[in-house]
């Protein structure tokens, strides 16, 4: 096989291929083979039919036909290994001859990634909110673990936020019943906003033996669009006592013997949270700033692609379109750049980074970390995720570099943040900041 390259633009190239027909003989045999399987001849097995009997029943041009896009495959992938070409997109292939005997030849035209200089890491900085732990969100941190050891007692007055009601509820629609509005001895914290749109108005300052009516109009669902009345009795109204926020609370609630080494614990944890949110909010402007101090042309061809298949079904209008694919660019640019880096530092990805990526992005699609990586497996989209977790090492290598300072002007170290260990982190400080007995004694 011979091959040459000419660089049509700096994001476009064209290879034009030449096999010797001698080594299309794979092809051939493997079109001889589907086709045997998918013929019958009296005095043959199927599949078991000489090339001879194809040739004469279904015709010498018909298997070159067969044959022609194994070989352009094979053979394009070969070429495009030998002139180590960086492809974006789909191939345009043109098939320039093929005949019997003759040596094939095609050409294919495809984006490839732009050549470019990468920036100097160390140049580049970004600026922060400085970590500040406010001691209104230590204590109120303080005030959510004395409410899981709460007691709650009923009282004879008008409900207000923070009272527990009790209630029963009913919703029709024109008289007609809404089942899954009907219910009894329900309990809610008044002003926590988790019923339904004008709830909390309608109940605020009810006391027991109440009736109150509103109505509002779901946004999806069944329901859509149409007003529903709805009725809620309030049977008891109930006031959540916090015990003492004292050495002996602490005791109870914590490992610690103090309320003050309480409230310590809890800043450290407000304290690791703000720090990982500041590593979330440097790695997001270091994308930015780092797409602004490098220049380089798109493949428009591979961009087109990408916008035309999300609009392959016929939606969207001009302006969405429009906006889809500038979002397009941006990604394009940002994958190839952070590639690119990817290359240039040798950044490989471990299995244990790998399962760390899995174990966080599993919950985003409600499956187990196993499940989700056979969902991959079986899609085909392992290489995508390497992808994916790589181009996350490349950008936490340039935050190691880069100069990341704070609005006060002090320089921040984030390079004990490993890329695949954000989230994770981030998720477990919030869990700690939140948990201390995994109990609630209301």
């Amino acid at each position: 096989m011979k091959s040459d390259v000419e660089n049509l633009s700096p994001t476009r190239v064209k290879l034009t291929v030449e096999v010797p027909f001698e080594e299309l003989k794979p092809a051939l045999d493997a079109a001889y083979r589907r086709i045997a399987a998918q013929i019958t001849v009296p005095g043959f097995r199927q599949g078991k039919v000489p090339n001879r009997i194809i040739d004469q029943r279904v015709g010498r041009a018909a298997v070159l036909d067969e044959a022609i896009n194994d070989a352009i495959n094979i053979n394009l992938d070969a070429a495009i290994r030998d002139n180590s070409i960086k492809f974006l997109g789909r191939p345009d292939v043109d098939v320039s001859n093929f005949e019997d005997a003759a040596p094939l030849v095609f050409t294919a035209e495809m984006d490839i990634v732009p050549d470019f200089e990468l920036p100097e890491y160390e140049a580049l900085m970004v600026t922060v909110d400085s970590v500040r732990v406010p001691g209104s969100e230590v204590e109120d941190q303080l005030d959510d673990l004395r409410g899981r050891f709460g007691s709650l007692s009923a009282v004879e007055r008008a409900a207000a936020k923070g009272d527990v009601l009790l209630f029963d509820i009913n919703g029709d629609i024109d008289g007609e019943a809404v089942e899954d509005l009907i219910a009894s001895a329900l309990s809610y914290e008044l002003g926590t906003d988790g019923i339904l749109p004008g709830f909390d108005d309608a109940v605020d300052g009810a006391s027991a033996g109440d009736i109150r009516t509103f109505t509002f109009s779901p946004e999806t669902g069944e329901f859509e669009g149409q007003e529903i009345a709805v009725t809620v009795t309030v049977t008891t109204v109930r006031e959540r006592a916090l015990p003492e926020a004292d050495d002996a609370f602490a005791q109870l609630a914590s490992e610690f013997d103090t309320i003050d080494e309480l409230r310590d614990d809890l800043r450290t944890r407000l304290s690791r949270v703000k720090l990982l949110e500041q590593g979330y909010a440097a790695r997001e402007k270091l994308a930015e700033v780092l797409l602004a101090a490098v220049d380089f042309p798109l493949p428009e061809g591979a961009i087109t692609q990408q916008v035309d298949d999300h609009f392959q079904d016929g939606h969207g209008d001009d302006d969405h379109r429009a906006e889809v694919e500038a979002e397009t660019r941006n990604s394009l640019k940002s994958q190839i750049l952070l590639d690119r880096i990817a290359e240039a530092e040798e950044l490989v990805v471990s299995e244990a980074e790998l399962s760390s990526w899995l174990v966080q992005q599993a919950p985003r699609y409600g499956m187990a970390p196993d499940q989700f990586a056979q969902e991959l497996v079986s899609a085909g989209q392992v290489p995508a995720a390497v992808a994916e977790v790589r181009r996350s090492k490349a950008l936490a290598h340039v935050l190691e570099k880069a100069k990341i300072v704070d609005t006060e002007g002090t320089v921040i170290d984030l390079s004990a943040l490993a890329p695949t260990q954000f989230d994770m982190a981030a998720m477990q400080a919030m869990a700690d900041a939140e948990d201390h007995t995994g109990h609630d004694h209301d």
